[in-house]
């Protein structure tokens, strides 16, 4: 049975795109077919991630819209041929996005084989962020440690359990997941930013992972390469987790301590 899961979140720029890449890249890795759609209309980006950009014939709202079918839309990942890619549009406005589309689109691709389906949500409640989670089985709900993003992260949190289809059709709720980006434990040890206890305290969901602060994500996004296939960095380390995790694996937290100083920092009180 296919399963969708929607990657979202209330404020931008906290790496929902960056996530959904990975986390895609992760599944097929692990030997699951898996579709990955960005439905940010007008602002496209997975793609760029992805490092297919070029490959872009047919998107997202072409098929919806029926000028082109799903095979002639779906870019096949050059990382793992169990990844498959549909663009966002560029060109289009937002209001392209149709529920029944949309509905049509995921039918489609279960029809197909695929196993998950990741959605790349748009950030806020606006029109492609409420079609990324309409029809949503589980959900990542990426925040970053600063108390803006949480508090946003809190409003997604009840559009999820009040705009779900699963919800509309009486069913059991969508399952969520935390997922904290951009952690750095020794600005937290300085009050820089919320601690996971902070952050959990106020969000009260099942955290799935902590992907550390690291300047590899923004070198993997230049190359057009998901973060997890960044080898020996952290961040890679960490996606694989939040991977192993979602598909039942018990796995410890990692990069969640402030890294202790040697003898002089102890006695000079330096960090």
């Amino acid at each position: 049975m296919t399963k969708v899961v929607v990657v979202t979140s209330g404020k931008g720029g906290v790496g929902k795109t960056t996530t959904s890449a990975s986390f895609a890249s992760g599944l097929a890795r692990k030997g699951h077919q898996t579709a990955v759609i960005d439905f940010d209309v007008g602002l496209r980006n997975l793609d760029l991630i992805m490092g297919c950009e070029r490959r872009v014939v047919y998107d997202f709202v072409n098929v919806i819209q029926g000028e082109a079918t799903l095979g002639q839309a779906l870019i096949r990942d050059k990382h793992c041929d169990k990844l498959s890619v549909l663009a966002a549009s560029q060109t289009r406005d937002k209001e392209a996005l149709r529920l029944d589309g949309v509905e049509r689109v995921l039918r489609e691709l279960s029809e197909l084989g695929f196993e998950y389906i990741v959605c790349d949500s748009p950030a806020g409640i606006e029109t492609g962020a409420l079609m990324a989670m309409h029809f949503a089985d589980e959900a990542l709900v990426v925040t970053n440690p600063e108390v803006s993003s949480v508090r946003d992260s809190d409003r997604i949190l009840g559009m999820l359990s009040s705009k779900t289809q699963r919800a509309i059709r009486g069913e059991e709720p969508i399952k969520e997941h935390l997922l904290i980006t951009r952690y750095n434990p020794t600005r937290v040890q300085d009050g820089q930013m919320l601690s996971l206890d902070d952050i959990q305290d106020i969000l009260r969901i099942p955290l799935i992972g902590v992907i550390p602060e690291s300047e590899d994500v923004l070198q993997a996004s230049n190359q057009g390469v998901p973060a997890i296939h960044m080898d020996n960095s952290n961040v890679a380390e960490a996606y694989r987790d939040v991977v192993d995790r979602f598909l039942g694996e018990d796995k410890p937290l990692r990069f969640t301590d402030a890294p202790k100083g040697g003898l002089l920092s102890r006695i000079f009180g330096r960090k």
